[in-house]
């Protein structure tokens, strides 16, 4: 577990290029919108929003004047309709806004909008956010190279995303880690050492506990779990590949402690071959789309010379592949890393992983 500080400036958001927007436009992520992130910041007013411990959560709950609240809360049942519908009128009856609340913190400063279905009284949420390139790559390399499926929408400088649900990580290590049992814990760690491979593969950065979910899934007689990650804002930015590899914060220190005591050497680096081993098969089976994401992303500015120049030598370091040192772009730093996960990985048996026949740097 570092000390050290991983990351030292804001990132700051990067315009989405012509080609990434015909690309979003080609595979149904850009559509026209009735409500824009702009729109939302006309609040008159707000309240601290508190968990069920009187803790600040950070958000607060905004209200609007009474002549905007009624086109407002139009607008974001359409929203809904669009994202989660078919995108028709109908639906619009049977919606109400419960809640808009805004994020105070972090580098996106999110609207969340709580909708209710009024018949039964069901409510889902979805979030409103400014359009950032790197929050779009990140979203689009979820949806293809993670076990997860992503629906975003994507119109001028508003970026609209469903609600990815689950315990944060920070709330479950806090409150339920210590009530798992010892195999559910063998299982937890099993499931960090995979996500953590998962995000240092495709370069996911700042997946501290309040940045991913533990989502409880039962099957027959017990409860498996999954870590997703909730915040793409840090993909492909950050030159220290640390930043990369969730084990290395702080906050995830109990997870950590856990692969160690929960899991031996041998079987964590299984664990790493078989998540390379699967993201190869996953880079393959996206064919064209995954392509064309990392040709556009290559010729894209999502970063600082002095993190690609960083980032590249740490990856010929482990690599030793000398094309790393040749990299201009971050997106090909990505590009590269992909490609040499397919071209070592894609071919790997299960029966190989088992007998150890392949080597784990």
């Amino acid at each position: 577990m570092s000390e050290e500080k991983l990351m030292s400036k804001k990132k700051p958001a990067y315009p989405v290029s012509s080609q990434l927007d015909a690309y979003l436009e080609h595979y149904n992520r850009k559509m026209e919108i009735p409500i824009f992130y702009e729109d939302l910041l006309r609040f008159s007013g707000s309240v601290v929003v508190y968990d069920s411990d009187d803790n600040d959560t950070l958000w607060v709950r905004v209200y609007y004047s009474e002549y905007d609240r009624v086109e407002i809360d139009l607008s974001l049942k359409k929203v809904y309709s669009i994202l989660l519908s078919d995108g028709g009128d109908n639906i619009i009856q049977y919606l109400n806004i419960d809640a808009v609340d805004f994020c105070t913190f972090g580098n996106s400063k999110p609207f969340r909008i709580k909708v209710r279905n009024i018949l039964n009284d069901n409510f889902t949420y979805f979030y409103i956010k400014k359009t950032d390139a790197s929050r779009i790559y990140g979203l689009e390399l979820e949806h293809m190279l993670s076990p997860y499926n992503l629906n975003f929408l994507v119109y001028k400088d508003t970026l609209i995303e469903e609600h990815i649900a689950g315990i944060p990580g920070d709330v479950f290590i806090k409150d339920m880690l210590p009530k798992c049992t010892e195999s559910e814990k063998a299982q937890l760690a099993k499931e960090f050492v995979k996500f953590n491979e998962r995000c240092m593969i495709r370069l996911l950065g700042d997946m501290r506990s309040y940045n991913y979910v533990i989502v409880p899934v039962h099957d027959f007689d017990h409860v498996v779990y999954r870590i997703r990650a909730i915040d793409f804002d840090q993909q492909c930015f950050e030159g220290k590949l640390k930043v990369y590899r969730p084990q290395f914060f702080k906050e995830n220190f109990q997870m950590v402690e856990l692969v160690r005591k929960k899991l031996l050497i041998s079987s964590v680096d299984q664990y790493k071959l078989e998540e390379r081993s699967i993201v190869a098969k996953r880079i393959k089976s996206s064919g064209n789309r995954i392509k064309k994401l990392r040709a556009i992303c290559k010729k894209d500015t999502i970063s600082t010379p002095e993190n690609i120049k960083m980032l590249r030598e740490q990856i010929y370091e482990l690599t030793l592949d000398m094309q790393f040192k040749k990299c201009r772009k971050m997106g090909r730093v990505l590009d590269l890393a992909l490609d040499f996960v397919k071209r070592n990985y894609e071919d790997v048996s299960m029966k190989q992983i088992m007998e150890n026949r392949i080597k784990i740097d």
